[in-house]
């Protein structure tokens, strides 16, 4: 398997993904006034979500996927099998049950979230409480998309589960731009296209499974050993892979108590960081615990090593443009994306300030996606879960520290800098311990890298233009002149690296 291959395919699904939530941005900017209806949703809307990012793309993968890579390697394919069988029959149990109880107590939810609300704004908070009952299902569906996913990962099909978010997002659309008016509230609409976007995932992977004959069957086995090491596994690492998903959340219950709209901004700002950070660290992510698993299975800690080092160079040279581009070009992205309808000029300057905020902590975001299955390939969830603990305390620390002066985007700021504040820890633990070993070329890539960058910021800044242009411009203009901008800032980086002599091949890695 050429892992460069790979990581385009996964990272191209996740664009294709990516491209569609904005799409449906623009639908629900474009239709929905940015108000206590909005609030409402996103707050219901994060709860699931935030199940979704520690399921799909955290806790249970990095649980799941180690155990399972060792029984496919070591074990025989009808133990591998009734592994598979044996976990699809509890977590489907486990989830009815969940589902059940957390639309029961929805009205608790949404105060946990939301406590202001249910003080000041009672008719906001009852609307919480109402899409949060529709959207609750979207938990059973999704983390049965992520068990799917596990599976078709360990195979090496990542193509359909780096696919399954566009469902999702045509769901939303499609009922942003014909079902909207049909809903009293319009909002909504959204929440059921929550619902129904998760059906959908889940109805894709099916026919998958069964191509590679692992469709989960039936068979309520408690004692099933590998289950046990999942269960044991999976717990601590819902810690260590969250910390800035539960920092999110936790920002809701510090943005319910700042203006209206404060969540809506923070929510469209976390949408244009999500682009990258999915595209590189959930993706990179993706492609690596299997291998890395395969490789401490194997006992080959060399290979490992040399692993973790190609992961983390592909994400430095992809991330750090990333970051400096979403800063530089924040109000072009915005306004492109998000500045028609209801969607004033007011809110694209308050999200500014907190897609600036975030883009400061991005390569933290995306590092923590690549060191963290350093641990996880390992079975090691001790460290991971003592770090994400002291990450969210400093987290709600500078929460604390930056919300008075800087309001909103002193939370995404918080965010990000307690993401470096984390990836740095998971890199000391791993360097001290020998787990990971620098491979030769790290000073000169890092200088080659920080020049393009410098020199690729520069030239954008220079190059796009006042902000009252981006504010007035019709939208055909603003399409245009952002994706100038994109290609502008992706060729200059490009060739400025190349001229150092850099080369895709440098990157390049086959696994088996």
């Amino acid at each position: 398997m050429n892992l460069l291959r790979a990581l385009a395919t996964v990272s191209s699904m996740t664009f294709l993904s990516r491209v569609l939530g904005y799409v449906r941005d623009f639908f629900i900017a474009r239709t929905f006034d940015v108000g206590a209806g909005t609030d409402a949703f996103f707050v219901a809307f994060r709860i699931p979500n935030l199940l979704r990012r520690m399921f799909a793309e955290g806790a249970f993968s990095q649980a799941f996927v180690p155990i399972l890579s060792e029984y496919r390697n070591r074990q025989t394919p009808e133990e591998t099998r009734s592994l598979v069988d044996a976990i699809g029959t509890l977590l489907f149990l486990a989830l009815v049950a969940a589902t059940v109880l957390g639309m029961l107590a929805a009205p608790l939810i949404g105060y946990l979230f939301a406590p202001n609300w249910y003080h000041t704004r009672p008719e906001q908070f009852e609307l919480t409480v109402q899409l949060l009952r529709i959207t609750f299902p979207y938990i059973f569906f999704i983390s049965l998309v992520a068990l799917a996913a596990g599976v078709l990962n360990t195979w090496s099909r990542f193509a359909v589960p780096a696919f399954t978010p566009v469902l999702l997002n045509v769901s939303f659309i499609v009922a942003a731009a014909f079902f909207a008016e049909r809903f009293d509230p319009p909002v909504l609409a959204l929440a059921w296209a929550v619902f129904i976007g998760g059906a959908l995932q889940l109805a894709l992977q099916v026919p998958f499974l069964a191509r590679i004959g692992m469709l989960p069957r039936w068979r309520l086995d408690w004692r099933h050993p590998g289950l046990a090491r999942v269960r044991k596994l999976m717990l601590p690492a819902l810690f260590g892979v969250s910390a800035s998903q539960i920092s999110l959340l936790i920002n809701s219950i510090f943005a319910s108590f700042l203006v209206t709209g404060s969540v809506t901004w923070l929510y469209y700002a976390d949408r244009l960081m999500e682009f990258p950070a999915g595209m590189l660290g959930v993706a990179a992510g993706t492609i690596l615990l299997p291998s890395l698993s395969r490789h401490h299975a194997s006992g080959a800690a060399e290979e490992y090593g040399k692993l973790l080092d190609w992961g983390l160079r592909i994400t430095l040279l992809l991330a750090l443009p990333a970051a400096a581009a979403l800063a530089v070009l924040a109000v072009p992205l915005i306004t492109t994306l998000f500045h028609y309808g209801q969607f004033g000029a007011e809110d694209v300057w308050m999200t500014r300030q907190a897609l600036v905020a975030y883009s400061l902590g991005l390569v933290g975001m995306i590092l923590v996606k690549i060191l963290a299955p350093g641990f996880y390939a390992r079975q090691n969830v001790i460290t991971p879960v003592k770090i994400a603990l002291a990450t969210l305390a400093a987290t709600q620390l500078m929460n604390l520290a930056f919300i008075v002066p800087l309001k909103h985007a002193g939370l995404a700021l918080a965010i990000g800098l307690g993401a470096c504040l984390n990836a740095a820890l998971l890199y000391r633990y791993l360097r001290r311990h020998g787990i990971y070993d620098p491979q030769p070329g790290w000073p000169a890539f890092i200088v080659k890298v920080a020049l393009a960058v410098a020199a690729m910021a520069a030239l954008l800044y220079a190059s796009m233009g006042p902000g009252a242009w981006w504010l007035q411009a019709g939208w055909q203009h603003k399409v245009a002149a952002t994706c100038g901008l994109v290609l502008l800032g992706a060729g200059a980086y490009g060739a400025l690296l190349f001229s150092m002599g850099m080369r895709w091949r440098d990157f390049a890695r086959r696994e088996p």
